[in-house]
């Protein structure tokens, strides 16, 4: 059994550690990566294969304070109109690159607030799109919805284009907590939403709630999760609320001393996934929660769960386009990130190329240690066999690491021939012990709390 002290003295209330949606993680990207390498990654796409795509749409009627995405405030349409125009020119910019006969696993509108574009524009956009690369038969396009920025008119158009998976956020429904936070976002408004995209025929609904919020306790994100539940999304990311305000300045705006401390974020994590799990949720990985015939449950129970920058997923695709500005791509070669300014980005494509920024060439070693990082993150399990038998590693030297890796965690992991396996007391410790096979250097980022 680990205790809470035993938690303590391993430095979990304490460390600072990435959620490893990439490895190695955006802060270790370089300029030595620009947009000829990306031309060139592009155009080793197999033709006829299926990729992914994501398009960002950094734009929101409002800033929420919580909020650490690359997002600007508007309240007029000419940006928006405008920054769809450089989408479509950097879509025909990739179409003159992309092998033929590529088609779409995944496609995903994210942001910002994608829903902040008109109908017209979604159906421009949309269209471009099909003009690039159609949607495989079972691809799955989502798109981001803030319940505060959605009509019928504009979720029909979604639909029609093909929309089969929507995304809220809620954060938490609590008033005083979305006052403090800046999302002022009601129960009901979102109930209403999710009528609205049942309705429209859109058969998956994910839904996003954080522990960690200021004035958060058990009884509210209880409560919380309970109104949640009523809406029966079929996927719940249960994210923590990373502070960290000298990244994103608006959330000076939130008071630290009505945060919970690390050991309360532990409370409230557990307090919400024991709802989950009542409810019969599946867990998935560090936190997430699926419906027993969601893509995800399927996925984990199969050994194919897979983790990237939207956290867990289920696309097979070995190929990430991403588009728009701050966007970042991933390919077998490595990493690439478009210019995170919307000034820079439109500057670039204008001028006829991609804004290529920054990332990252992957070496033999980047590869070993991001699958065994990525192996702890989905199924807190790294089989040996797997390991060794699709890279240069021997058995001996990987137990080694295993070993290595045991000793500072105080042996709380289990080694066998089959390879190393995190038990369900342990777990809470999943982004510690996969920062131990992190071969980089954490002091160059400022990372998030571990619970």
């Amino acid at each position: 059994m680990v205790t809470r002290t035993q938690l303590s003295r391993l430095g979990l209330f304490d460390a600072k550690v990435p959620r490893y949606t990439s490895y190695p993680t955006a802060p270790h990207f370089s300029d030595t990566v620009g947009d000829r390498q990306f031309v060139s990654w592009i155009e080793d796409v197999s033709p006829g294969s299926s990729v992914s795509l994501y398009v960002h749409v950094p734009f929101c009627r409002r800033l929420c304070w919580f909020c650490a995405c690359r997002t600007q405030g508007t309240q007029s349409a000419e940006p928006v109109a405008a920054y769809v125009d450089t989408l479509s020119q950097e879509l025909k910019l990739l179409a003159q690159h992309l092998p033929k006969g590529v088609t779409l696993s995944r496609l995903h509108w994210g942001g910002g607030t994608p829903t902040l574009l008109t109908p017209d524009l979604m159906r421009r956009l949309s269209d471009e799109i099909s003009a690039v690369a159609p949607l495989a038969e079972d691809a799955e396009f989502s798109v981001e919805i803030d319940p505060n920025e959605i009509d019928q008119a504009r979720l029909d158009t979604l639909a029609q284009a093909g929309m089969n998976r929507a995304s809220i956020g809620v954060q938490d429904f609590d008033d005083d907590i979305q006052k403090t936070i800046g999302r002022i976002q009601s129960f009901d408004v979102t109930r209403d939403a999710v009528d609205m995209i049942r309705a429209a025929g859109v058969r998956s609904l994910n839904a996003d709630i954080l522990y960690g919020l200021p004035h958060q306790s058990k009884r509210r994100i209880t409560e919380s999760v309970q109104k949640l539940l009523a809406l029966s999304p079929d996927r719940v990311a249960l994210y923590g609320y990373a502070h960290v305000p000298w990244m994103a300045k608006r959330q000076q705006m939130i008071p630290s001393d009505a945060l919970p401390t690390p050991a309360e974020r532990l409370d409230l994590f557990e307090t919400a996934r024991r709802l989950f799990l009542w409810d019969n949720y599946r867990e998935i990985g560090i936190d997430h929660f699926a419906a027993a015939g969601d893509g995800l449950t399927i996925a984990s129970r199969a050994g194919r769960l897979k983790r990237n920058f939207q956290g867990y997923t289920d696309d097979p695709s070995e190929v990430l386009i991403g588009v728009g500005a701050s966007s970042i791509s991933r390919f077998p070669q490595g990493y690439a990130q478009n210019a995170p300014s919307t000034s820079k980005h439109t500057g670039a494509v204008r001028e006829g190329r991609f804004s290529t920024a920054r990332g990252h060439v992957f070496s033999d070693e980047d590869r070993l240690r991001g699958r065994l990082i990525e192996a702890l993150m989905c199924d807190y399990a790294i089989s040996a066999s797997e390991i060794t038998g699709d890279f240069d590693i021997s058995e001996a030297k990987l137990t080694a690491m295993f070993k290595e890796v045991d000793a500072q965690f105080e042996n709380l992991l289990q080694i066998t021939e089959d390879g190393l396996f995190i038990p369900e007391p342990a777990r809470p410790l999943t982004r510690m012990i996969a920062r131990s096979f992190d071969a980089y250097d954490l002091s160059r980022a400022g990372h998030s709390s571990a619970i």
